[in-house]
């Protein structure tokens, strides 16, 4: 497995196209999906030919970032994935944090320990300027994974969903932490620094 990051409990690596059946696995689940599509699964079908394209993608044009596979250490189990990059739009230096896992992986603090150790990697090794993530506003568990690792509530947004989503009229909470935060923070936590 090329690791690209390790966590005390998991490895992440770059996804490939025989990832196929992990993210149908993945997307299947009407309660993983609940925030995303209402539930909807992902057809197999955009799966092969544009998400995971789209991710791979990633690797070439944007060193360190992309989407990334996040398994378990201990037992190898494939629990979902995260994505650190700059999104359509944004600079280079302007990072999004995201992540699906599965439903057996929810309430570990496995989003919230790989969270915290991508938004490292982005301050110390990649030059970011901020990072930031999105997810609706009554997904109170995704809001409270933003907080532990280390964001702070920016605003609520109001987004067009193409299709909809029970709650989307709430808008999206957007949570952010700037270089300048994340010195700050670290520095107080290490004054001998």
């Amino acid at each position: 497995m090329d690791v690209f990051l390790e966590t005390e409990r998991l490895q992440l690596r770059r996804f490939t196209m025989d990832d196929v059946d992990n993210v149908v696995a993945l997307d299947s689940d009407p309660e993983v999906m609940r925030y995303i599509s209402g539930g909807l699964p992902t057809p197999r079908e955009e799966i092969e030919t544009d998400f995971l394209p789209a991710w791979l993608s990633y690797y070439d044009r944007f060193a360190g970032y992309g989407f990334w596979a996040a398994h378990e250490k201990s037992s190898g189990e494939f629990l979902g994935w995260f994505h650190f990059r700059p999104p359509p739009g944004h600079e280079p230096d302007d990072v999004e944090l995201g992540y699906r896992l599965r439903k057996s992986a929810w309430g570990k603090g496995y989003a919230t320990e790989a969270s915290r150790a991508l938004i490292a990697k982005g301050f110390q090794e990649l030059s970011v300027w901020r990072v930031f993530a999105s997810t609706m506003v009554v997904n109170a568990a995704s809001r409270r994974v933003m907080e532990k690792a280390g964001l702070k509530f920016v605003r609520i947004v109001h987004r067009e969903w193409p299709i909809h989503v029970q709650g989307d009229e709430h808008g999206d909470a957007e949570y952010a932490l700037t270089r300048a935060e994340w010195d700050a923070e670290h520095a107080s936590a290490n004054p001998n620094r």
